[in-house]
């Protein structure tokens, strides 16, 4: 059943802090192996980053947004900021570098949808604990704090303060992965992690298969809970998602979150459509479980059209695919 489209008068203010990039990208009918090469079936160059992706998914649904980060002074970054203020995003905090170009993600997507990427900071490298600190005004008032691990670990570790400083809810998406330290773990609200992810930051800890029991997760989110964070979301691709939450107060410890069946075109940005989405309704005040069983619409509808932030819904496609 349908619910009612959401307004502007139910959000609070998001800042995502982190990456822009220009993603170059180049369709073929499967992912080439070490040392082959194949021939592609298309090439574009789009607005991306995973900070940007979730920045103007979050202003497609109608949030309050803030992009905190720096492109370079060339085309691209024209590109990427002229796509953020179309999604309504405030980028006066996205510096621009003279002399550093803006950064880029090269991606393969098959003829499935997948995709492999690997990406050059450019100046997305500036982005540093000043950069944080001389922007600590723009989290005063802020309901979420949106992190990635695309920019300098200290920068991300600056902004996880100020933003809990500023009593906000910190949404930390461990991508791409690396390990952290407990302080930013503390600092942490909400940890978003696909089972890849996930394994990784449990020491090669095995993650339960899609249709496991509710009880194969309590273990796994008693290892979360030993490392210091109570609240993660675990995205499965195309089973969903679960949510887990050891929070005082919370309702379900362990929630399933049932996919939304789509025909997938590209999952490239896929995960940054499920983060923006998820800032936004914590932002409204949705319970987590709530925000990601909207979010894993946002997501699915992402991955049936080309491209990242291009493809992204707004608030009626979501609702409407409820």
């Amino acid at each position: 059943m349908n619910t009612p489209s959401h307004t502007t008068e139910d959000r609070g203010r998001v800042v995502v802090v982190g990456s822009l990039n220009a993603d170059l990208t180049i369709y073929t009918q499967r992912l080439p192996t070490p040392g082959e090469t194949l021939h592609g079936e298309g090439f574009t160059v789009n607005p991306g980053g995973k900070s940007a992706n979730q920045a103007v998914a979050a202003g497609r649904l109608g949030a309050d947004v803030t992009l905190l980060g720096a492109v370079g002074d060339d085309p691209h970054g024209t590109m990427l900021l002229d796509s953020c203020s179309a999604a309504g995003v405030r980028t006066e905090a996205v510096q621009r570098v003279a002399g550093v170009e803006t950064g880029v993600a090269v991606v393969t997507v098959d003829a499935a949808g997948e995709n492999s990427i690997v990406i050059s900071a450019g100046a997305n490298g500036t982005v540093s604990e000043d950069t944080i600190t001389q922007a600590s005004g723009l989290f005063t008032g802020a309901s979420v704090v949106c992190l990635c691990l695309e920019v300098a670990p200290e920068a991300v570790m600056a902004a996880a303060r100020a933003g809990n400083d500023a009593g906000a809810t910190v949404v930390l998406n461990l991508s791409p992965y690396a390990p952290i330290t407990r302080e930013l773990a503390e600092l942490t609200s909400v940890l978003l992690v696909n089972t890849h992810e996930a394994s990784q930051f449990l020491d090669g800890t095995g993650i339960p298969a899609a249709d496991a029991a509710d009880e194969a997760w309590e273990p796994v989110l008693g290892r979360f809970t030993d490392r210091g964070l109570n609240r993660v979301v675990v995205t499965l691709g195309a089973h969903g998602s679960v949510v887990l939450d050891a929070h005082p107060g919370a309702g379900a410890r362990i929630t399933r979150v049932a996919p939304t069946r789509v025909h997938a075109v590209d999952t490239t940005g896929t995960g940054d459509a499920f983060t923006g989405a998820l800032a936004t309704r914590l932002a409204a005040g949705d319970p987590l479980s709530d925000a990601a069983s909207f979010a894993s619409v946002a997501a699915a509808l992402a991955a049936t059209k080309k491209g990242t932030q291009a493809a992204y819904p707004d608030d009626a496609a979501v609702t409407a695919a409820r």
